[in-house]
């Protein structure tokens, strides 16, 4: 498990926080949401906790006029987009994320030019300025039925994740689907190396796999050279993951993603072993909002996202698409 507490100063921390922090969300008129890579305290304080997707859908249909989201800020934004008419919170500002930045708008925009007609999706690991210039999201658990939902004959353009369009790009066959470069600096850092060894070491063991790893393609290859059965291999996303814990008959589950996941994982199945593939995926965007942040966020009402009012109602079209794709596959969810 990573260590939770780095970057929370414990001297400036109440002992009462978490009761703190709910007695001001009531007071706020506010709902907590927090992503499965957040420290283990925020995601156990949080009203809900979820995957992108998962998040996106509740962010579009929670009650409460404040929103408090413990994520990174290309998924605050998401909220801010899908309810805007509420107050949007981040308890950390700075809380980026290295895959959203490799896309900008303009680069987007000169990238539609080349390839007039194609129809642009975009992991919601973008900025609310690209999502304006997306005809529809994804997450990783809905884009291959994403993708699949686009007339055969249409042309894609994928972004920004490489990895995940190598993967939708596998299961769906489909040839006109160009795909652009960027990629999670965490993601891919867990690597076919880290995977093969870790394999070796675990034999027995089930792999969970998130599709925006760059060990994803070295998984089907060790699927295909034997080394690792297919029915023990999962391309998974975090959500997905969760389903798969609760239904897994395996002693130990080896993951590979960003390690504040294996939290939710062993409280969905508590008599299973998880174990991280690379121990070193740490997000240090994620890992930024700590308890004495989101109790900051709170009092004080910081800090407030905010996206352009023209951006955002172009945005909400791309990701209300996205939505609209029904129930996620449960093979690549």
């Amino acid at each position: 498990m990573t260590d939770t507490t780095a970057d929370v100063n414990v001297e400036l921390l109440p002992t009462d926080w978490r009761e703190q922090v709910l007695q001001l969300a009531e007071e706020r008129d506010a709902v907590i949401l927090a992503h499965n890579y957040q420290v283990p305290e925020i995601q156990d304080i949080a009203h809900h906790t979820g995957d992108s997707l998962g998040l996106s859908r509740l962010a579009a249909e929670v009650e409460e006029s404040t929103i408090v989201f413990c994520g990174v800020h290309f998924m605050a934004e998401s909220a801010k987009i899908l309810s805007y008419d509420k107050t949007v919170l981040i308890p950390d500002a700075q809380a980026g994320c290295s895959l959203a930045e490799t896309i900008t708008a303009d680069q987007l925009r000169a990238w539609k030019a080349e390839h007039p007609g194609a129809v642009v999706v975009s992991y919601v690991n973008t900025t609310a300025a690209v999502k304006a210039e997306t005809d529809i999201c994804c997450t990783s658990s809905n884009a291959v039925d994403v993708v699949n939902s686009i007339p055969a004959h249409k042309p894609v353009l994928f972004c920004p994740d490489q990895f995940l369009g190598a993967h939708v790009q596998r299961l769906t066959g489909r040839e006109n689907m160009h795909i652009w470069m960027g990629e999670c600096h965490v993601h891919a850092g867990i690597n076919g190396a880290d995977l093969k060894e870790r394999v070796e070491a675990e034999p027995d063991a089930e792999l969970f796999v998130h599709p925006e790893c760059g060990c994803a393609t070295s998984a089907l290859y060790l699927v295909g050279a034997g080394v690792v059965p297919e029915a023990r291999t999962k391309i998974l996303s975090t959500g997905g993951m969760i389903d798969a814990a609760r239904d897994t008959t395996a002693s130990t589950v080896l993951v590979a993603t960003e390690t504040g996941m294996l939290h939710q994982l062993q409280k969905a199945a508590p008599l299973v072993n998880f174990e991280p593939v690379n121990r070193a995926a740490v997000c240090k965007y994620m890992k930024m909002i700590t308890p004495a942040k989101l109790l900051r966020s709170l009092r004080e009402g910081r800090d407030e996202v905010t996206v352009d009012r023209d951006i955002a109602d172009r945005a909400r079209q791309s990701v209300e698409r996205m939505i609209a794709i029904g129930t996620p596959s449960a093979t690549v969810d």
